[in-house]
């Protein structure tokens, strides 16, 4: 079963996770790790690692790890991140 997940970070970097893969490797997007006490480990939702990224603050992403970065290096005080589980 697939699931997708709507997340919102607040508060600015750092955001508390890395991610892996993307189209440059030949793999899906891919939160690879999410850091202890971190924004994304504080949250309700609870991102985990393995979740695949698909769209970062309403862009869907082509899967590239560098469009996702400079993304979420982007984001100012929000972040939005939609995942599929």
């Amino acid at each position: 079963i697939c699931v997708y997940l709507e997340v919102l970070l607040q508060g600015g970097a750092p955001w508390g996770f890395t991610l892996k893969g993307g189209l440059e490797h030949g793999e899906p997007l891919i939160i690879s790790k999410i850091e202890e006490g971190g924004k994304a480990d504080l949250l309700n939702s609870k991102l985990q690692a393995g979740d695949e990224v698909v769209n970062i603050n309403e862009v869907e992403l082509s899967s590239s790890r560098r469009e996702a970065i400079s993304l979420v290096k982007g984001s100012y005080k929000n972040l939005k991140l939609v995942v599929r589980r």
